[in-house]
């Protein structure tokens, strides 16, 4: 079997990563493998790699039409497997990086080649800018024509998501069950071996938040924690945000920090000669209070360094991980402040304000209950979510709880982790780790889905519907004032 993996890129993020470890699962397996990549920049493992230049990003990419990059493709996968692959596994094609890419790959449907499309992001998930670049210039502002190059149905194409919540989205928008799968991302750290679970440092805690500080990340109520925490604890961060756009919210959050004297630490990764698992060793506990997540890392790497993972939960996320056996019970739902600290004529103001440059930006239509939809899940019992706030009003709601000890007490929860997980729990949840999310179940779930598409026949093509997709990502419970420029 012939199996070309296709990817814009391959610099160092989350994909390649997935790249690197899908080569080294389907290693033992009785394939053919090929990379192809719209730059030059080598994996870190041994495969047959092509660059495709008009695969690249939009702004980097050689002009061309989609005809010429569908034959640059089918030249480069001859040219490194010997032969057309049996099948294409694309990663995150309708992501509106490369133009050129949906109707180059409605092409080689056409000629009967058969595909596995994996997506990691969504363009209807927060990206509006993305998304408008795909509806205007692709969709010629026609969404059943952009849902027919971005989601076609047909027997012959598969599509593999990375959570349950993309699932049910999938099986809503109308994709074929049989064509439908649930791959989770494979969760390995570059170590020897797992550390003894007994060595989690109790004394002066180091609380760890191990992420790439861009908006969504909620780092505000990360410095809340910080501002309430226990005399001795300190906080802190690894990586600093590289979009010029993120560092302006990211600079607002260093300059509190630094008048408020808080006990945190930035970008300790940047310059460290630690290594990752070093880092989240080296911490008393691993914390995230991230407001959105596509496959959600965060709830399980900290597991194979021994570490127990506090802060904010994502059910959507980690609905599937507690499915599987891992055990979370250092998490909570929500971080209720009083609604009065905020005003709710100026929450009001927000949500209205959001709701409509949201509709705008994906051509939607706004809904008469829409406002009392959103503050309906937004307050309850005149408590609010702080992490559906802006940096505004979570700067004001930390100046509070900074100066006044009373106010701290109104925080539910109070504290950002009970006492301590025990050592039972640790390694039980390594255990699900290396038995469900190791690279071997990972090799032998793309191998199961692989041997289904070549089985499959080929037939005239469908699509998704799109607007139901949309709906599904732009329900009220969803909306967070972080994620609206």
């Amino acid at each position: 079997m012939r199996i070309a993996i296709v990817h814009y890129h391959l610099q160092p993020g989350g994909v390649t990563r997935i790249i690197e470890h899908a080569v080294n699962a389907l290693a033992d397996q009785p394939i053919v493998l090929a990379v192809l990549t719209g730059e030059e920049t080598p994996l870190k493992i041994s495969v047959e790699t092509r660059v495709v230049p008009r695969l690249a990003y939009e702004e980097r990419r050689p002009t061309g039409t989609p005809s010429l990059l569908a034959n640059d493709l089918m030249i480069a996968a001859r040219d490194a497997l010997g032969g057309m692959p049996d099948v294409w596994h694309i990663h995150n094609h309708a992501l509106g990086k490369n133009l050129l890419l949906p109707e180059a790959l409605a092409w080689m449907v056409d000629n009967e080649q058969k595909f596995l499309f994996q997506l990691h992001d969504f363009v209807e998930d927060g990206r509006p800018f993305l998304y408008q670049r795909l509806i205007n210039q692709l969709g010629e502002k026609n969404r059943s024509r952009l849902s027919a190059l971005l989601y076609p149905v047909a027997p012959q194409i598969h599509y593999a998501v990375l959570n349950q919540r993309d699932f049910n989205f999938f099986k809503k928008a109308g994709c074929i069950h049989e064509c439908l799968h649930l791959i989770p991302n494979p969760v390995e750290l570059e170590v020897d071996h797992l550390p003894a679970v007994d060595t989690v440092n109790t004394k002066d805690p180091l609380w760890l938040y191990p992420t790439r500080a861009i908006r969504r990340k909620n780092l505000g109520e990360f410095l809340l924690w910080a501002t309430v925490c226990e005399p001795g604890s300190r906080f802190a961060t690894t990586l600093g945000p590289e979009n010029p756009q993120e560092q302006l919210h990211y600079r607002r959050w260093q300059q509190l920090a630094a008048e408020l004297k808080l006990p945190i630490d930035f970008e300790v990764g940047r310059d460290s000669h630690m290594s990752f698992f070093d880092l989240l060793h080296s911490a008393h506990a691993v914390v995230t209070t991230s407001i959105a997540e596509g496959f959600g890392m965060a709830y399980l790497e900290p597991w194979l360094a021994g570490q127990p993972i506090y802060g904010r939960d994502l059910s959507e996320i980690t609905q599937g991980f507690r499915k599987d056996g891992i055990i979370l019970d250092g998490l909570y739902e929500r971080l209720n402040i009083p609604l009065h600290w905020i005003g709710r004529v100026a929450l009001v103001k927000k949500v209205k304000n959001a709701i409509r440059q949201r509709d705008q930006a994906y051509g939607k239509s706004l809904e008469p209950d829409a406002l009392e939809q959103f503050m309906n899940h937004w307050v309850s019992n005149e408590q609010i979510d702080f992490g559906c706030l802006e940096e505004d009003m979570q700067i004001k709601v930390i100046r509070r709880l900074h100066s006044s000890q009373e106010a701290r007490a109104e925080l539910v929860p109070a504290r950002l982790a009970a006492p301590g997980i025990s050592n039972e729990v640790i390694s039980g949840n390594q255990s699900v780790l290396e038995e469900k999310y190791g690279l071997a179940s990972y090799g032998s779930k793309l191998m199961n889905i692989y041997r289904q598409i070549l089985s499959s026949g080929s037939q005239s093509k469908e699509s998704l519907d799109i607007d139901k997709l949309l709906n599904c990502f732009l329900a009220p419970e969803r909306l967070s004032l972080l994620r609206i420029d």
